[in-house]
């Protein structure tokens, strides 16, 4: 696969991008980290990675508690630390798993990495297992992604790593802290949304006015998903409050509480920003190709195509979004599903209105993005054309009155 060197000026272009991102993100967290007091351990628990050696006991107790059938499994293993003090060595832990209060436990085998946490009972300090450890597939996972990406894409791929890379630090580094320290989330999400589409495609698109024409496309569908959202809490009458997890989330920062309002429209134009960055791409791509393929085509020509190709990717992308939506909330749905006494009340559960309310804000962005994008990449399509190929085109109607008039003779 050969890859084409990028110019002495595109490659400085690509190291100021890359260089304001970093002076972007490292500003964000020296603001916001510290206020936020991100990843504080309260309990002061002691938990460490360990890796289960030997099985040592296996014991399943079975009862009744309340005319309901209890079982409860005691295992006890041997395992040694992978990090924290005591690396190295070797310690005795157990697991309980009973089917009242760790439904879903898997038991452990040799071999396994789990966190044990170090607890007091019967006054004596035990360690007891925790959590699986599975950063470890997934970072092989993410390898193979990022492996398919360097292969597949050359030179785009590499891009395609930084801008995914910046676009994570910017939501866990300056967007989640900042919320946490108390910045208002309607200014730092949109803050966040532009960054992340003028740096995306800054990156993947280079200096050009393809890129302009596809951050303003996408901007508009965006910024019209973030107005009905506001349009729509009002009319909806949204608390913010769906679950327990949001009610958690008020109690943070209780002297500056967290709006949780402002959390619904931050995750309804964060969601839709990567829909209709690709839909506004993709109009603008094909457009700019059909300008250099046909040179002399007509701006409102190239507006039809634009409403075209929007036309044929609506439909998918719609589904996209709201598939998405739906896949992300599934469990909720079906056990709200199952304790509702009507279809209507089902739909009238706030968790529920803000699950489609994400999906049809984010498919009228989209929607909207087609438009814009349309008229805004054939007008700077049909600017990017180079000089002989604009004398062509305007040269176009005395040649056709020219050949007019010899077949007239």
């Amino acid at each position: 696969m050969q890859i084409t060197k990028p110019s002495p000026r595109r490659l400085l272009f690509y190291l100021a991008v890359v260089a304001l991102s970093v002076v972007y993100l490292l500003v964000g967290a020296k603001l916001w980290v510290d206020q936020a007091n991100l990843f504080r351990n309260e309990t002061e628990l002691v938990s460490e990675k360990a890796k289960v050696l030997l099985i040592l006991y296996d014991r399943n107790d079975i009862g009744e508690i309340g005319g309901n059938v209890y079982y409860e499994q005691v295992i006890t293993f041997q395992a040694q630390f992978l990090s924290g003090e005591q690396e190295g060595e070797t310690v005795i832990a157990t697991q309980t798993i009973d089917n009242m209060t760790t439904t879903g436990s898997i038991p452990v085998q040799v071999g396994d990495k789990i966190f044990l946490t170090q607890v007091e009972l019967n006054g004596e300090q035990q360690w007891v297992a925790g959590d699986y450890c599975r950063t470890d597939g997934l970072l092989i996972l993410g390898g193979a992604f990022l492996l398919g990406l360097l292969i597949l894409g050359g030179l785009t791929g590499v891009k395609t790593i930084l801008s995914l890379g910046f676009t994570c630090l910017a939501v866990f580094v300056v967007f989640v802290p900042a919320i946490l320290a108390g910045c208002n989330p309607y200014f730092i999400s949109i803050v966040t949304c532009l960054y992340v589409i003028a740096m995306t495609l800054a990156l993947v698109s280079g200096p050009s006015r393809k890129s302009l024409s596809a951050a303003l496309g996408c901007t508009g569908g965006v910024l019209v998903a973030g107005l009905l959202t506001i349009l729509m809490e009002q009319m909806l009458h949204l608390s913010g409050y769906l679950d327990d997890e949001t009610m958690y989330v008020s109690l943070l920062n209780e002297t500056n509480p967290i709006d949780l309002k402002a959390i619904i429209f931050a995750a309804i134009i964060i969601g839709a920003m990567g829909a209709t960055m690709d839909v506004a791409m993709d109009i603008t791509s094909a457009l700019f190709e059909i300008c250099r393929k046909v040179p002399d085509i007509s701006f409102w020509h190239l507006v039809q195509s634009g409403f075209t190709i929007g036309r044929d990717i609506m439909g998918t992308m719609a589904n996209t979004l709201i598939l998405a939506y739906i896949g992300g909330s599934l469990t909720t749905v079906l056990l709200y599903a199952s304790y509702q006494a009507s279809l209507e009340q089902l739909l009238n559960r706030e968790l529920i209105v803000v699950e489609l309310l994400q999906a049809l804000c984010g498919s009228i962005g989209i929607l909207c993005t087609i438009p814009i994008t349309a008229l805004i990449g054939a007008g700077l399509a049909c600017h990017s054309r180079t000089k002989p190929e604009q004398e062509q085109v305007d040269q176009l109607p005395e040649l056709s009155e020219a050949l007019e008039s010899n077949t007239e003779e």
